[in-house]
């Protein structure tokens, strides 16, 4: 039967019918052919080219058979970490994600049959972690990037050196517990008590005052000639200056625990899991991309999803869509000005003014917003970020 005319009603609705998803069953993976009916794959099926192709695959079936597997299994795993991450989620989920490209390759053509048994040769081989719930089979991808890896260490090991400063500080408090006791068990055990009994009823009992007792109930008086060699003006002085700075010091102390508790509410409020931002200049560390955008810097000029960056390459000015995951933020050098990403002071300018390299941290000058001019130690490196200047 010959083909319809274009833009003849029929030949629309069989185009419009070749753009969606088809039947599995009436899908030729070596020749990539998608047929509407069965009518369409049995005259495929029985076509010369099919006949030709069937007979490659018959020479080495395992040949073809790995070579489908792998290329089915590099597209599931990098739509996995691109649009989840390590996050867990429903197999099911991503694979109908797979399959709503309508070029992808079916799973029909690969050694695994079935979606569990391909869940269940991904956990065994290491390439995500499986559970299974009543809800089916879940997995999460497992994140080997060697930037990655570097990053989380760094991560930890910054974590157990906050830790040990938290030990230290604890252990410190313990001595200083247990020398105040001791100093109190010392004075305990100076006074000596006995039981009051009578000897007779009727007697009277009288109490007597030790002679250890009286020395230091009773103190002894100055010589005259000290008090007056000494006078009392100075002492007054002494007293009140002392009282001062004791009051100063209190005063600071109370306000710098309003200020921590500050900080510590803004931390909570303003610390997300999303940190891109338009105008700071980043850093490319995947290679999936390309060979040519690895390691090199771009500025964010739009942001898609909250964790999709739009990135203008510094050198060529190409623009590349990419995930948070696959960027990295930049340091500047002494001066120059940062944009907070994350954290109590997120969304403010500062200026950077020292590095701690051993707690991966640095020191910034706050340079916009309320606490305008304000120094703020211990910033990570991940929080904060170089901003563009054109």
């Amino acid at each position: 039967m010959p083909k319809h005319e274009p833009l003849t009603p029929k030949a629309i609705a069989n185009r419009i019918k070749a753009k969606g998803l088809q039947k599995l069953r009436w899908y030729c993976q070596m020749c990539q052919k998608q047929c509407r009916d069965e009518n369409g794959f049995k005259c495929h099926t029985t076509s010369e080219s099919h006949q030709r192709q069937l007979l490659l695959f018959a020479e080495n079936p395992y040949k073809y058979i790995d070579r489908f597997s792998k290329e089915f299994l590099d597209t599931f795993i990098e739509l996995l970490s691109r649009r989840f991450g390590t996050k867990r989620v429903h197999a099911n989920q991503v694979y109908q994600e797979y399959i709503s490209d309508r070029h992808h390759l079916h799973m029909n053509a690969t050694r695994w049959e079935t979606l569990t048994d391909f869940v269940k040769w991904l956990g065994r081989e290491g390439h995500c972690v499986v559970d299974y719930t009543d809800k089916g089979w879940f997995i999460s991808y497992i994140d080997r990037d060697p930037e990655t890896i570097r990053r989380q260490e760094a991560l930890a090991k910054k974590e157990k050196m906050n830790l040990d400063d938290e030990e230290r500080i604890a252990k410190f408090i313990e001595k200083q517990i247990e020398r105040d006791k001791g100093s109190t068990k010392d004075d305990d055990d100076d006074a000596s008590y006995s039981e009051l009994k009578r000897d007779s009823e009727g007697e009277k009992v009288a109490f007597s005052l030790t002679e250890k007792i009286k020395e230091k109930t009773i103190p002894k008086a100055k010589p005259l000639s000290k008090l007056i060699s000494k006078p009392s003006s100075s002492n007054n002085n002494n007293d009140e200056q002392n009282k001062q700075s004791n009051e100063a010091k209190k005063r600071k102390n109370v306000l710098d625990e309003i200020i921590e508790e500050q900080e510590k509410r803004k931390e909570k409020i303003n610390r997300k899991d999303h940190w891109l931002a338009p105008g700071i200049i980043v850093k490319v560390i995947t290679k999936k991309m390309s060979d040519k955008y690895y390691k090199k810097k771009g500025v964010i000029t739009d942001i898609k999803n909250q964790y999709v960056g739009i990135v203008k390459m510094l050198d060529g000015g190409d623009v590349l869509k990419l995930d948070q995951v696959h960027l990295e933020t930049v340091i500047p050098a002494f001066g120059k000005q940062v944009l907070i990403l994350n954290g109590a002071y997120r969304g403010c300018e500062g200026i950077l003014q020292s590095i701690q390299q051993d707690k991966f941290c640095a020191t910034i000058k706050i340079s916009s917003g309320p606490s305008r001019g304000r120094v703020v130690e211990g910033i990570a490196y991940e929080d904060f970020s170089k901003l563009h200047t054109s």
